[in-house]
């Protein structure tokens, strides 16, 4: 059996340590002893981007993706981005930008250069906050995959994103027909009712993690602005 090697730590802020480790060929980044995300399981991250562009109807959609992690969903989104489109990523921590320029190089490429895309240091709900300043609506999608579903597993602050408040926040930040999509490694009802509740109309839909149909099912919830 493989051993795991360590290749780098990082300090979420007011949050638990994140560990990059490699297993022969696959790398994966770790929280604690939970798995985040890896490179032998990034399908439904792919598809959180791909499946919400399908649907948006913007013909120059701008995009904010919360958590930039291996660019799983950023590259997906930059690859299905029509044209005139942009992506902006809020990445809270620094180092996960580090890693992808070093150790995660190969997986990058050129995506941090592309002049449609920007990786912000800040915390998701910043830009969301921002975007509710009484002006028009700024977003046409909002990507979340910060924490491993919507419970603030990443760092407590995070809580608030998933709450009506910070769910009605983010429906404000949309354009009329806007999306936001919630990437969760298990379906949570409570949550899908919480999503009606504060304005949206949802579809809730499982992927494997995999494109070969196997892996685990992940879920993930698309919000449309009403």
């Amino acid at each position: 059996m493989l051993p795991r090697e360590t290749l780098a730590t990082a300090q979420v802020p007011d949050g638990e340590t994140l560990t990059l480790v490699s297993h022969g060929r696959d790398f994966i980044i770790m929280l604690g002893r939970d798995e985040l995300m890896g490179t032998r399981m990034q399908f439904s991250e792919e598809q959180l981007a791909e499946l919400t562009l399908a649907e948006l109807d913007a013909p120059r959609p701008r995009v904010l993706i919360g958590g930039y992690g291996m660019g799983f969903t950023y590259r997906a989104a930059l690859a299905k981005l029509p044209e005139g489109g942009a992506v902006t990523v809020a990445e809270i921590v620094p180092d996960i930008l580090e890693w992808a320029a070093g150790p995660l190089a190969h997986l990058t490429g050129d995506s941090l250069s592309d002049p449609r895309g920007e990786v912000v240091i800040c915390d998701v709900a910043a830009l969301i906050d921002d975007a509710n300043d009484g002006t028009t609506p700024k977003y046409d999608a909002i990507l979340l995959d910060v924490d491993n579903g919507p419970d603030g597993i990443v760092r407590d602050a995070n809580f608030r994103i998933y709450t009506k408040t910070g769910l009605g926040k983010a429906r404000d930040a949309l354009r009329p027909g806007g999306i936001l999509a919630v990437w969760s490694a298990a379906p949570d009802h409570k949550f899908t009712q919480r999503l009606k509740d504060s304005g949206f109309s949802v579809e809730v839909r499982e992927v494997r993690a995999r494109p070969n149909n196997k892996g685990p099912r992940h879920t993930i919830w698309f919000a449309r602005k009403r």
